[in-house]
């Protein structure tokens, strides 16, 4: 590496020089304000003493790769793409400036701003210019600099900065030749990369190490493609990653992080990133990817393809009318906790093709069931993102649709799956209009069995059938009857007395007849939900009931639960044994190992009311979301599986071993043995670990 201070003139004055920011770089992004900061620091260096400079960053810079036979030698920007790219805007603007008003009597012409620091005019096409920007903006920048008409799809970024330096040039009263100078004394460190001797990416991290100067797209974009040639850059980045971006469209700044997430969930087997530390997690899988075999261009490619499968479900881009309805039925309902599963499925469907149309999408409906009905009846939804991780990591792709309905029915406790029972119960008395799914709820019951006219929801109201008014008119008392406040208290907000309509201010508070009978009214409405009041002469709390639960009964079949000839126990999806049932009888115990085991199952049962102990033919397992111990029963030991990481433990005493690539029974990388009362203490400090990896 050689650094060097200089100035910018100095560095762009180079004969028979390019510099090109790479394909895989984020596009020009220097906003007005930035450009605003920059002029004003020129002002101050043109108004102040002639040794007067301003420091304004370093241009990072190596050696393109492979040359061909050109006499143009070629540098690829590692880092200040944006100042380099700012300050050639500013240079092309002043020698159009300095054109267009001969009359000021200027030292420096725009032919020789243009033939010194922009072009080496001795070239043609490409290698005439001495900075190549990224596809987008390319074309519009080389136009200001050749002074020819911009392209239709211009990049609007650099036509707006252009503007604001030659509006800012024609009106500065001071002289072209002094904003000329003021702009030579502008300094900059000057970074010539070796590409043999050094590494370019820990440079380019060590610059933006603050993370705050790229996205983390940007920083995993330019990890995967910057150590390559430029012809294999530009080919993955063609084939692969621009068409990426462009499939998010605009979401692509703020929803690419989120994707990204949920990629390194499936990967990583349910283990969830955090958000702000995506960029280092990537590293981690994408050199363990490496280490196994796996090149760029097939890590590239697969994420491309979970990308597909992320915008289809998210932006609604799926081409199958029944699995798009369903996603956008699962977007109503705002499940992201649940996207790595069904990205997860979606590939097994798609590219594996181990599901057919009809069980990806039965799949798809039962995510939607399982959180709905935990939403009706109360249940806390915090655990979910790792009951959805550790979904796909369970199933028997063997035996996959009977295999999920298992793993469904079998959850317990805070992670059930309410039974129609419960569903039911809540459901009828539930205070839905304030519930923020109060839309997707009446769109579900309204749209259920429908194939074609299908209703969009959030076109309609929703209208209260009895009043929200707590000033009830007499007519609406006289209905009620005399406990009339009680009744319209008590079932207001509840599914039997709210519909959808498109006419809710014509109905206002008016009595229930000319709510039924207008030219708008419920008699005339095609909607489902309104044809049961056609007919009806009165409402009050016995027809809100009725109504209810008869949309109780639909909700059920909306929301539906797999009944239990349609899956099989666990035991008989993941054994094969099938119908075999252990005890603690099924182990082979000495006294001296049995007690140890009593005084551990009592520690670990009583770590929390979510923990719950499974007998298997190998092992005895003690589960919250998932696994977090194993123990395997021996004659003078325990022998106990943790569920995580070996280097994510915290081992002060160093007694366990790591088990990553050994053969082993249970779950994790862990495994440490415990031989008597003594070790116990220790022994749970090690397990409480496990037990928060795998717990909420």
């Amino acid at each position: 590496m050689k650094a060097v201070e200089t100035n910018l003139l100095t560095l762009l004055k180079r004969n028979e020089t390019q510099f090109i920011v790479p394909i895989y770089q984020r596009t020009y992004s220097w906003t007005l304000e930035q450009c605003k900061q920059l002029w004003a620091d020129i002002m101050r260096i043109a108004q102040g003493k002639p040794t007067d400079t301003h420091f304004v960053g370093s241009i990072v810079y190596i050696e393109q790769g492979h040359q061909t036979a050109t006499s143009v030698d070629k540098y690829l920007v590692i880092d200040g793409q944006q100042r380099l790219t700012t300050l050639s805007i500013l240079l092309a603007a002043l020698g159009k400036a300095i054109e267009t008003n001969p009359g000021q009597g200027s030292e420096t012409s725009r032919q020789r701003i243009k033939n010194v620091y922009l072009t080496n005019p001795e070239e043609k096409d490409d290698l005439r210019h001495k900075l190549i920007l990224t596809r987008s903006d390319r074309e519009t920048f080389i136009a200001l600099v050749e002074d020819r008409e911009v392209p239709a799809d211009a990049s609007q970024r650099i036509i707006a900065n252009y503007e604001f330096f030659d509006d800012c040039i024609r009106r500065s009263e001071i002289s072209f030749d002094a904003l000329f100078n003021a702009v030579g004394r502008l300094i900059i460190v000057d970074v010539s990369l070796e590409r043999v001797k050094d590494n370019p990416q820990l440079i380019f991290e060590s610059l933006n190490s603050t993370g705050l100067d790229l996205a983390q797209a940007d920083l995993i974009r330019n990890y995967l493609l910057m150590d390559l040639e430029p012809n294999e850059q530009r080919e993955l980045y063609e084939n692969y990653w621009y068409r990426m971006e462009r499939s998010f469209e605009n979401g692509y700044a703020t929803q690419f992080d989120r994707f990204m997430r949920d990629y390194l969930t499936i990967k990583n087997k349910g283990k969830i990133p955090n958000i702000n530390r995506i960029y280092v997690d990537f590293k981690t899988y994408a050199q363990s990817a490496r280490a196994n075999g796996i090149g760029i261009e097939d890590l590239v490619a697969d994420i491309y393809q979970y990308a597909k499968y992320f915008v289809r479900m998210v932006f609604l881009k799926e081409v199958d009318p029944e699995i798009r309805r369903v996603f956008s039925d699962l977007k109503d309902l705002q499940v992201e906790v649940a996207a790595p599963f069904m990205m997860e499925v979606y590939d097994d469907y798609e590219r594996q093709k181990r599901l057919s149309q009809p069980e990806f999408l039965e799949i798809l409906r039962l995510v939607e069931s399982y959180v709905f009905r935990r939403i009706i009846c109360g249940i806390p939804t915090n655990s979910l993102n790792k009951t959805f991780a550790q979904l796909s990591r369970d199933a028997d792709k063997a035996n996959y649709l009977a295999s999920v309905r298992s793993l469904f029915m079998a959850k317990d406790s805070y992670r059930r799956f309410p039974r129609n029972e419960e569903f039911v119960r809540e459901f009828l008395m539930k205070d839905i209009y304030n519930l923020r799914l109060r839309l997707y709820i009446l769109g579900r019951l309204e749209n259920y069995q429908r194939t074609k006219e299908v209703i969009n929801p959030h076109e309609y109201s929703i209208e209260h059938i009895m009043p929200q008014n707590p000033n009830l008119s007499a007519h609406w008392q006289q209905m009620l009857g005399e406990n009339w406040a009680q009744i319209q208290q008590t079932y207001l907000h509840t599914i039997g007395n709210l519909t959808l309509t498109g006419f809710n201010a014509e109905m206002s508070d008016k009595p229930f007849e000319q709510k039924r009978d207008a030219d708008k009214g419920f008699a005339n409405s095609p909607l489902y939900l309104n044809q049961d009041l056609r007919h009806l002469s009165v409402w009050s709390d016995t027809q809100i009931v009725e109504r209810g639960e008869r949309l109780v009964v639909l909700a059920s079949e909306v929301w539906t639960i797999p009944e239990e000839s349609q899956y099989p126990k666990l035991t008989t999806v993941f054994s094969n044994d099938s119908e075999v049932t252990y005890s603690l009888d099924s182990y082979s115990f000495s006294d001296e190992s049995l007690a140890l085991f009593h005084a551990l199952n009592a520690l670990l049962l009583d770590l929390d009311t979510s923990v719950r102990r499974e007998f298997t033919k190998l092992y005895i397992a003690y589960k919250s979301l998932t696994n977090f111990v194993d123990v395997v029963p021996q004659k003078k030991r325990l022998l106990l599986t943790l569920n995580m990481e070996f280097s994510e433990l915290d081992d002060p005493q160093g007694i366990c071993e790591d088990m990553s690539n050994v053969g082993k029974w249970g779950n994790g990388s862990v495994q440490l043995g415990v031989s008597s009362l003594p070790d116990m203490d220790y022994a749970m400090f090690l397990v409480r670990q496990s037990f928060e990896e795998n717990s909420e």
